[in-house]
């Protein structure tokens, strides 16, 4: 029962990080593309 608490912990962490990795990577590419947006708008 133990090992299947642990296991199961251990999944859902995995899930969460995997999540997380995916927002900050979105965020990143949205900054970027505000940064684009902005050097076409000066140009």
């Amino acid at each position: 029962m133990v090992k299947k608490l642990v296991l199961a912990a251990i999944a859902g962490g995995i899930v969460f990080s995997a999540s997380a990795c995916n927002t900050v990577k979105g965020a990143g590419q949205d900054i970027e593309s505000v940064g684009e947006a902005g050097d076409e708008a000066i140009n």
